[in-house]
């Protein structure tokens, strides 16, 4: 099947620091998408669509546009939690393709670790006022952190996956933020114990946060943003650098069910639409961009994209291929991940950002001649309702 070029991500910019005191999230937002604007060769006036989740600083889409300066013709504020910029560059693509946009633009900021959010510790619904998720789940002090744990554990249970092959997940991210200037700074800033490529039993022999995942299994809090621009064909034709082709995507939720499987991510859906929409199979991409909260997200992504069947990914990911100097299966999180680089609180922008540096030829660990990558974002809560998009992207 012929793949499609209507959408380009042209221009890319993520902010260098992953602890950033006296800076907001919008000074974040507006410092990124200047340089993604720079580094595509367009200008502010050229952006006629903005995509915004509003999330952090309650603005919203007409905040966001007012506050950069801008007069779109069409705003996004699609907000799914971490799989947001997966939905909203599939959408980009969609109106961009139909004439409605030339040039979009899509940025993300937090201080999440600047603010000390404690991310993960609260009740499982997020929620602070009463709705008709809460009073069924908080009184029984799940908390975000332990309902990942939950799912982890349902999966040893059900598919006999052990700790240590959890462990190569984190040992492979671990490996590629090792080659990352700005990766190996978060980690150094952020205090980690042991700024250093890590072992399975280093992970194993980490202290345990929500039985069974371990401290290394689990992201980083951190600041930071990004931003991403993406055009038309006419208009990337002129741009700085090559294009980076959106060519699919898919999107899908998921929420508690009786009978329901937790180990079965709203992914089983997205993935072969992603992969349908783009015509192309999980055997031919280079690049897995995978969202990483914890080890478990990226199991469950891996089985249900269809890198493997169900239940057998603890022997996928011990295979060894997850790194980018290996062979036979995508690299796995090159820029480091949530769990070694950076987890501002929603991440999916990062993966788009580092899948367009891969195709570009611009990663610090580079995966030869690499052609096609999946940014595959997870948001809400992977045991109960959550969101998962995956976007196919293609070198020019």
């Amino acid at each position: 099947m012929s793949q499609r070029r209507e959408a380009a991500i042209v221009g890319i910019h993520e902010y260098p620091l992953r602890v950033a005191p006296g800076v907001s999230s919008l000074q974040i937002k507006a410092a990124s998408a200047a340089k993604a604007l720079s580094d595509a060769g367009l200008n502010w006036q050229d952006v006629d669509a903005v995509y915004d989740t509003g999330t952090h600083q309650n603005i919203g889409g007409l905040g966001i546009s007012e506050y950069l300066g801008l007069k779109p013709d069409l705003i996004d504020t699609t907000s799914v939690g971490g799989s947001s910029y997966e939905f909203q560059a599939n959408h980009a693509a969609t109106m961009i393709a139909s004439g409605k946009a030339n040039v979009a633009l899509l940025t993300y900021g937090s201080t999440a670790h600047s603010d000390r959010r404690a991310i993960g510790t609260g009740g499982a619904t997020g929620q602070g006022s009463p709705t008709p998720f809460n009073n069924m789940e908080d009184p029984w002090g799940m908390t975000l952190i332990s309902n990942y744990g939950m799912v982890k554990a349902r999966h040893m249970h059900q598919y006999g996956t052990t700790d240590e092959q959890f462990a190569n997940i984190s040992v492979a991210t671990r490996y590629h933020a090792m080659r990352n200037p700005e990766a190996v700074k978060a980690m150094t800033d952020l205090e980690f114990v042991g700024v250093n490529e890590i072992t399975t039993q280093d992970v194993m022999d980490s202290r345990l946060i929500a039985w069974p995942l371990h401290l290394l299994e689990c992201c980083m809090v951190s600041d930071g943003g990004g931003a991403v621009v993406i055009a038309s064909k006419e208009v990337a034709a002129n741009c700085t650098k090559k294009p980076v082709w959106i060519i699919g995507g898919g999107e899908a939720t998921k929420y508690r069910e009786n009978g329901g499987d937790i180990t079965v991510s709203a992914g089983a859906q997205s993935g072969p639409r992603a992969f349908a929409d783009a015509g192309v199979t999980p055997d031919e991409i280079d690049i897995l961009m995978a969202y990483d909260s914890f080890s478990i997200t990226v199991m469950c992504m891996i089985e249900d994209l269809g890198f493997c069947s169900k239940g057998e990914g603890g022997d996928y990911v011990s295979s060894g291929i997850l790194k980018f100097d290996q062979s036979g299966g995508p690299a796995l999180n090159t820029d480091g991940g949530g769990l070694s680089s950076n987890h501002p609180g929603e991440r999916g922008i990062f993966l788009l950002l580092e899948s367009a540096r891969q195709l570009r030829g611009e990663s610090t660990a580079q995966v030869n001649d690499a052609k096609l990558a999946v940014a595959v974002g997870n948001g809400g809560q992977l045991g109960s309702r959550h969101s998962t998009s995956a976007t196919i992207l293609a070198a020019d």
